[in-house]
Parts: C-alpha cells; structure tokens; sequence
C-alpha cells in the first residue's frame, strides 16, 4: 500500500506491538488534522506485521487505513516519508532498550515521543480499580483475580477489561465481550487469551477485550458497579483508575526500577503488591521493599505468596519432567523458570529435562529470539501453527511427565501423549492491610 502524506500534517510513525499503539492511535491521533500517522511498526509478537489498520476504525482523517510494517523497516521508513514524529507505544523493555530505540530514531532525524497516562486515559462514569505490574508474570492476574472476588463479597458487580490482544481480524475485534466458554470459540482466541479469559469466566466473571477501548469501556460501564483494568505486560492503565494497583516481583529485584513503563506504575500506584514472598529471598524482598520506599513511600503495601498446588504430587517424584511455563513470562518477561519448576523441584521430580533438542519450527524459532529462555517450555500459542508446534514439542519429548504451569490447562486444546498434571497457583495475602481492606476504604 503506498503512504498518502501532505505537506501541512506532522507525519508520525507510531511503534508497537499490537495494543498500546493501536490505542494511542485511538485516544490522541485519530481525529486530530494536524497529524498525519503514515504507518505502525509492529514487534514482540508473531506475525502481526503486513497487516492494515482498517479504515473502520482508523476514521475518516484515513479513508486508507494505515499499514503495519516490522520494526526491522523503521529507518527507511523514516527517511522515506519525512516523518517528524516516532511515538514509542509498546512495554515491558528495558530503560536501556527504550533509549537505543530513541537514538536510533533521532539518529534519522525524527522526534522520540512518548505519550503518558494523561494523553491516553479514558474517564469512565464508574470507578475503576487497575492492577498493572512492574513486568511480565509478577503475578498480576491471580492479583486481579483476588480483586474480583474482594469486590463481589462486598457486593458489588464488577467486569474485567483486558489489555489489547488483536492478533486476528482488526474490524471483527474492535469490541468483544466474553461471558461463556463458547464466546472463547466465536472468537477464534489464541492459548495468551484465553490465558487471560478463561479464570475470569470460570469464576463467572464477564470479560471484554479488543481494539477501540472507547466503545469497550461504555459498554463495559452498563452492566459494571465498578470496571476493572487487567493490565498486559507492564503496561499502565488505559483507563483513568480511582485505585491503582501494582504487582511487583521479588524473583527480579531492581527491575521494578529499570522497565518502561513497569516504573511508572511503581511510581503511579495507590497499592503495591509484593507476590512471591513464599518462594523469593528474604534479601531480595527486602531490596523490593527498598525501591517501594525511595520511590513511592505513599503507596500501601500488600504482601503475598503463590501457593502452588497440583492434583497429584506423588506423580512427579522420582520423573524426569518436562515443564511447560506461561508464554510471555519467559520471552520479553526473561524469566528462566516460573510456578511450573518450582512445583517440579518441591515434588521431587529426578530431573527437569531440556525441551530445546525436541523444539520444532516456530518454538525453536522462539528459543533463538529469546536466548535467555531456560530449559523450560514457553506456552506460545499466537495462532493455530504455533499450537501445532508447541503440541508437537512436547510430544517428541523424552519425558515421563508433563507439568503445565499456564493459566490454563493446555489439555483441553492440544493432545499430550505423557501422563500430565497442571500446576495452579492463586494469590495468598499475608498480614495486613488486605486488598479487601482497601477497597472497601477508596470505594466506600
């Protein structure tokens, strides 16, 4: 598709990864003349380049829509156009990484921009409650998930709004509501969705999700007492919260203070959650507690653990086990193991086998992206190729088991030939104050 630009318009690039850029776009660029965004480029996540942002909801300023390049084409794209602006729009990426992105950038010519919560943040009419985090897998969903119940024993009805996941059909996913299992279906889901989706519906717990979180947030308001914001990645709210919660991780202490934005939420936040404590050091913990207070001593803290629990504990001693973690935990998250190696060894498994020699097409192609990734098994699942390939990968494993330690049982999506168990894991406050406490205080 060529790229219309003019004379009189500020032309933009706006970086990202399909979410954060897309609602940037949304909330500060769509409707304003003075910008012309010639392009997205798109990282992170499989396959979610060469694609258009679609007319329908780009508006009327785009009677085009706007392509979607990879990031790789960043710097002829620049040149190319003459764009003044690149607006970086996606997260969980270190400090260091933001700023070789900005040099890069300038280097060509352009601008570095970053938009911040006030330019993005949506106003509901009904309170919002937000639970973000410092990074991938601090434990932000079962802490989300905590919150929901709080809510509903205070009585008071309350519907989860996901952080973006448009990998499919952009017009189709421009607002969707998840109530039942089949809407999972009618919505042709990926495996990191229905991660998210499925506790909440399981708990009977309605779910919207999808491209323009306008339209998803007014909607979401006429069945909500309160809306509450289930972050992605260590991104910040996309709605303007009333409490702000964020999850911080003793298992990487002091990166609550190197990631963007993980940083601005850990400045941001009304409530600090510190999961983990039951399996992270005592000294790590300590050195979390230290960046809460030099950096945001107002916040109240919430200490918790993540108990673990499997069906069958005496089934994995004495195995050589295969785990297989949560997805993006491992990836752009770089942690090397997660809930599914600490189950493995606290059970007694004889030993926890490499996946890496069994690992085929787009799940070898994940280990070369992410060279940081232990011997472990990310659960990706981006589309239906990716699934064949992760069903595949543990299934020419040389195992006795399987532990899967994603927020939802691969079983029921994919055939495992091993004898298998699912690791769960839900938050355990500890002491005082409790996240029921303070709702019941900011909520009244």
């Amino acid at each position: 598709m060529a790229l219309s630009t003019t004379t009189n318009r500020e032309r933009v690039i706006i970086m990202g990864a399909a979410g954060r850029d897309f609602h940037n776009f949304n909330t500060y660029f769509r409707t304003r003349p003075e910008y012309e965004v010639v392009a997205f480029t798109a990282t992170q996540i499989p396959n979610i380049e060469g694609r258009v942002y679609p007319r329908e909801l780009a508006g009327d300023l785009y009677p085009n829509g706007i392509p979607i390049y990879p990031e790789e084409d960043l710097d002829d794209l620049i040149r190319k156009h003459q764009v003044n602006q690149v607006v970086f729009s996606y997260s969980d990426v270190s400090h260091e990484y933001v700023m070789h992105r900005a040099s890069r950038v300038q280097a060509v010519g352009a601008d570095f921009r970053l938009l911040g919560p006030d330019a993005t943040m949506l106003k509901s009419s009904k309170p919002v409650v937000a639970v973000c985090a410092v990074r991938t897998g601090s434990g932000k969903s079962q802490t989300t998930r905590a919150v929901v119940a709080a809510l509903k024993d205070m009585g008071i009805r309350v519907v989860v709004v996901r952080h973006p996941m448009p990998y499919g059909d952009l017009v189709k996913q421009a607002v969707q509501r998840f109530e039942t299992y089949d809407d999972l279906a009618k919505h042709d889901v990926t495996i990191e969705e229905r991660e998210e989706y499925e506790p909440h519906l399981a708990n009977d717990t309605v779910v919207y999700a999808g491209v323009d979180y306008e339209k998803i947030l007014r909607a979401a308001e006429q069945e909500a007492d309160v809306v509450l914001w289930d972050g992605g990645n260590n991104d910040f709210a996309f709605f303007k919260p009333d409490v702000y919660i964020t999850v911080v991780d003793p298992h990487r202490p002091g990166h609550e203070l190197r990631y963007y934005p993980g940083e601005t939420n850990l400045r941001r936040a009304d409530v600090i959650v510190i999961n983990k404590i039951d399996t992270a050091r005592p000294e790590d913990v300590e050195r979390v507690r230290a960046s809460i207070r030099e950096t945001n001593p107002r916040a109240m803290v919430v200490d918790g653990a993540s108990p673990i629990f499997v069906s069958s504990p005496d089934a994995i001693r004495g195995k050589r086990v295969l785990v297989v973690e949560d997805g993006p935990t491992l990836t752009h998250g770089e942690m090397a193991y997660g809930a599914g190696v600490v189950a493995a060894r606290r059970f007694g498994a004889a030993e926890i086998v490499d996946p890496r020699p069994f690992a085929v097409r787009t799940i070898a192609d994940t280990y070369k992206k992410y060279p940081t990734t232990g011997a472990v098994l990310p659960a990706m699942g981006y589309g239906e190729e990716q699934t064949r390939d992760l069903e595949e990968t543990i299934n020419n494993a040389d195992v006795d088991y399987v532990l899967i330690a994603t927020p939802i049982d691969l079983r029921r999506l994919i055939h495992i030939k091993h004898p298998a168990d699912r690791v769960r894991y839900e938050l355990q406050e500890i002491g005082q104050p409790t996240l029921k406490g303070i709702l019941k205080d900011k909520l009244g």
